[in-house]
């Protein structure tokens, strides 16, 4: 089986090409795949598949995390899906439009490297809001998140120091409380000025990530709705910088997108799943 490994900002992923929609993804498979060390180790699986009959969309990001959970949409992942095609002649021009269980993405290549998708611009669509600065009981303290869907749901919070804060045990506490019946995925937030906001991300179904599209978007438009932050910021994350831009209409991010390897899944290893 044929996979290819890539990354957004360090958020991680294994690209399998099934443009035939012959291969059928089970959570096992994604979770002995995704595993560091015994697997290839990545964030999550993406089977690149045809467009469903419904969308007008060039290909179709089936996106499963870590613990083969399926996922409505990932922001860094999408970007990886666009290069792909892209790269290898799939799609002509410098507009893929993937489809998402978050809905079809426009996504705009904005730079090539030697003749290679290099950046990338995501039309994330505009935020839905839910609630401002929403105080939550979280095992006996309370902490004050901004909840947003980016197509996934997300909760936000600012925190003094980002370094030092507690993101394990926060992010897994709001990861399975109460308030979030489907779960949700948490980041925590610093801001030194109007155009520049930290972040540290706890993804639903995988846990601390390096960087997350979807994530920085949450960041960034919960930091404005707070009165923190302008429309356009750049969002820093552990694996690297995005940049974010909320419009009247959408919202967009910028960033990278990079291959790592191509290989092959050695069939013995797959029999054991």
């Amino acid at each position: 089986m044929h996979f290819v490994k890539a990354h957004g900002a360090g958020n991680d992923f294994v690209l399998l090409p099934d443009l035939d929609d012959t291969l059928q993804l089970t959570p096992a498979f994604v979770r002995r795949v995704c595993r560091p060390h015994l697997g290839v180790g990545a964030d999550g699986v993406i089977r690149i598949a045809p467009p469903r009959d419904d969308t007008a969309a060039d290909v179709f990001m089936d996106y499963r995390n870590a613990d083969g959970s399926l996922a409505e949409m990932c922001g860094n992942g999408v970007r990886c899906v666009a290069k792909y095609v892209a790269d290898r002649g799939l799609v002509a021009g410098d507009v893929v439009r993937v489809d998402t269980r978050g809905g079809v993405k426009p996504v705009e290549i904005v730079a090539r490297d030697g003749g290679k998708v290099s950046q990338v611009r995501v039309d994330m669509g505009a935020p839905v809001v839910g609630k401002v600065d929403w105080p939550l009981d979280v095992d006996g303290q309370t902490v004050d998140v901004t909840t947003l869907s980016m197509g996934n749901p997300h909760a936000v919070t600012v925190v003094e120091d980002l370094d030092e804060a507690d993101l394990q045990t926060i992010g897994r506490a709001l990861q399975d409380h109460d308030a979030f019946p489907e779960g949700t995925n948490v980041e925590m937030i610093t801001v030194a000025d109007r155009d520049h906001v930290r972040g540290r991300i706890w993804e639903r179904g995988v846990g601390e990530t390096m960087a997350s599209g979807t994530g920085a978007s949450a960041m960034a438009a919960a930091a404005h709705l707070l009165g923190l932050a302008a429309r356009q910021t750049t969002v820093s994350l552990p694996g690297g910088d995005l940049h974010v831009e909320w419009t009247e209409t959408t919202l967009w991010v910028t960033g990278p997108a990079v291959e790592v390897a191509t290989g092959e899944l050695d069939e013995a290893w797959l029999q054991t799943i």
